[in-house]
């Protein structure tokens, strides 16, 4: 079993370097006892870095993804680099953090706007996704031109004038005694026991297992391209980080 310490916290989000031992050495892979690394899942893309092993030696994460309970460091490197790696060897695991910060920035702007979308115009996130330097939304319903330029403004509102972004875990039964308005339509798995709900002060409260800023001023400025229908009636919206942040301190 590997404990998923970058989702602790908001601030676990931003750990650069942490130390963890080998549990197994399924083919290609290694298995922590616990990891910052974020695996493929909830259209985040997987994070990416590097193990060294106590002989200075490295290797390349190049994948992480989830089995059962345990998370699957995929691993690339000479025959040396991997043979250091053995079961009960400590290990540190360095992450790729421009990578890593893209997609927290992206999946907090993806949250804000999906949020905003539904307050203005009770339309609900199908289904998101994230990568490189943009993100998409396909929506249950079509936006207007006049929705494009209210979200604008309130990105604009967002990135002058930043809102706390916080982590909850909430028991099951208590999430499920207060049911809101959702912005999303993805349904909470039953055995999810508590709930990691992702707040981001006064605009949503959003069961989520990825990672994000600490303030939606860190999201930096967003462009919103125009919609493309889909069938069925609703459309795609992709939004892109238009410019770097300078406020990634630990």
């Amino acid at each position: 079993m590997t404990e998923f310490a970058d989702l602790d916290s908001t601030d676990a989000a931003y750990v650069r370097t942490f130390h963890a031992r080998i549990q197994a050495r399924p083919p290609g892979a290694v298995v922590l006892d616990r990891t910052y690394f974020y695996a493929v899942g909830g259209g985040q893309p997987a994070d990416r870095g590097l193990l060294r092993a106590p002989t200075g030696r490295t290797v390349d994460v190049v994948d992480v993804t989830k089995s059962g309970s345990a998370v699957l460091h995929r691993v690339r490197g000479t025959p040396e680099a991997l043979a250091d790696l053995a079961v009960g060897t400590e290990v540190e695991g360095a992450l790729d953090f421009d990578r890593r910060y893209r997609h927290m920035r992206l999946h907090t702007a993806q949250h804000f706007l999906s949020a905003r979308i539904f307050t203005r115009a009770n339309i609900r996130t199908q289904k998101a996704k994230l990568g490189g330097r943009e993100g998409t939304l396909d929506l249950e319903g079509a936006v207007t031109a006049a929705l494009l330029s209210e979200l604008a403004e309130d990105a604009a509102e967002a990135h002058s004038h930043p809102r706390p972004v916080r982590i909850r875990h909430v028991l099951r039964a208590e999430w499920d005694r207060h049911p809101s308005a959702r912005s999303g339509l993805v349904r909470l798995a039953g055995h999810i026991d508590p709930v990691r709900v992702i707040e981001i002060d006064g605009i949503d409260a959003c069961p989520c297992g990825g990672t994000h800023v600490r303030s939606t001023g860190e999201i930096g400025r967003i462009a919103i391209r125009d919609p493309i229908p889909l069938a069925g009636g609703g459309c795609r919206l992709t939004f892109t980080l238009s410019e770097e942040t300078a406020t990634r301190s630990v």
